[in-house]
């Protein structure tokens, strides 16, 4: 291995030690509840808890005496917005509280009426798309029983659960093509944040349906792994869509957009690669547009290359950009062989804080504009968006071949 190659070695290591220390995790650590798969119910053998979780965290749990309670504390849980009772309920309980515990962890406790135990605890998690979903029974004991669960303190601790830094450790491992592919997908937009908007359609959702179908081919057709920073219509802050990719040990991260620009200005698909200086005024203002939503939101973008690790950032990225403009190239090349003509300038770049992974090949793809008509209809059409899927699943075959085969060489 060559010295400057080493030398790059040894500094990632050290970024990846730094992304993994208690300031990073404050940041990416964060699972948020799915109201609609979360209950709280009474069963034959006494009280259920379902909590849906946009991911799997650490979490245990214990009894309390004053008051009697049970309590779940996650490393962590956002709890904000709604209430716990609004979407849990009270069956089998007196009432549910949730709380943060102390820095790092939230805490969630079930007020109960009469004593109870654990009985069984699960951590469920979708492997395809890495939500989790938490079960958690408790039946009714005896005094004593109670008294001795509540001394005795933890009934549960799940350290098997993947901690941030756990997660963090993963994104360092360079395919070789002796795996199937990691694929993040990336549905731009969401929550609070619709992006382009026209005649009814919001580029939100259109990203999300085709992301879906995209998954669904790419893991048929191909056999990758393929998992998404959004499953649903929710805000998550870019650095987040970043951090959840990185988590994920992804291999490539794809951005799906369709925004719109003026009228004359965007039409057609382009593929956008991440650069300080965009390749024209549009691919700046549509740069700008995307960060819009998360300063909006109060996330800082710039902070989230601190002091410390700016060199060895943008060293990473020295070395993954020729990667991610491969991966562009075999992007811009794979769809116009299966869906035909693209934009005028197929392949752009821009600042895009979306794109700013340090280790992982990311590339931007927008799929048209909602501001054309002609665009707008290609969206709307499955057989369009088929043979998109297609152009893509092509591209990330012929890209993986050429990447791992550059891998070898550097490992010699």
């Amino acid at each position: 291995m060559s010295r400057s190659v080493s030398s790059f070695c040894a500094a990632l290591a050290v970024l990846l030690a730094s992304l993994g220390s208690a300031p990073a995790q404050d940041l990416h650590a964060l699972a948020r509840i799915d109201e609609g798969y979360s209950s709280l119910s009474t069963t034959a053998e006494g009280v259920m808890l379902v909590l849906g979780l946009s991911q799997p965290v650490p979490y245990r749990i214990e009894t309390r005496l004053n008051p009697m309670r049970v309590v779940i504390e996650f490393r962590e849980v956002d709890f904000s917005g709604a209430a716990p009772e609004s979407y849990l309920g009270t069956a089998g309980v007196e009432r549910v509280s949730a709380s943060m515990a102390r820095e790092g962890w939230s805490r969630l406790e079930l007020f109960l009426s009469e004593p109870m135990a654990l009985a069984e605890a699960e951590m469920l998690v979708d492997e395809g798309v890495g939500t989790a979903l938490l079960e958690i029974t408790l039946t009714a004991v005896d005094e004593v029983t109670f008294l001795a669960d509540a001394a005795r303190g933890d009934l549960g601790v799940t350290e098997d659960q993947p901690t941030p830094v756990e997660q963090e450790a993963l994104a360092v491992t360079r395919q070789r093509g002796d795996r199937p592919l990691i694929v993040m997908l990336d549905p731009g937009h969401g929550g609070f944040d619709p992006g382009a908007e026209r005649d009814g359609y919001t580029e939100a959702d259109l990203m999300l349906q085709f992301a879906r179908e995209l998954q669904d081919h790419l893991v048929r057709n191909a056999g990758y792994t393929v998992l998404m920073t959004r499953t649903e219509d929710e805000f998550v802050p870019l650095p987040e869509r970043v951090a959840r990719a990185r988590a994920a040990g992804a291999d490539v991260f794809l951005s799906l957009h369709a925004d719109a620009l003026i009228a004359g200005e965007a039409s057609g698909a382009r593929v956008y690669t991440l650069s300080d200086v965009a390749s024209d005024a549009a691919s700046a203002r549509l740069a700008e547009q995307l960060d819009r939503a998360s300063l909006l939101a109060g996330m800082d973008l710039t902070a989230q290359d601190d002091t410390v690790a700016t060199a060895l950032m943008d060293l990473a990225r020295t070395e993954v950009r020729p990667r991610s403009n491969r991966l562009a190239d075999a992007l811009v090349e794979g769809i116009t062989e299966t869906v035909g003509e693209m934009h005028q300038r197929p392949r752009l770049s821009a600042d895009f804080s979306v794109l700013r992974a340090p280790d992982i090949p990311s590339a931007l793809i927008e799929l048209g504009f909602l501001s054309s008509d002609s665009d707008l209809e290609r969206l709307l059409s499955e057989e369009w968006r088929m043979q998109l899927a297609e152009g893509i699943r092509t591209a990330l075959e012929r890209w993986a071949i050429g990447d791992a085969a550059e891998a070898d060489l550097i490992r010699q």
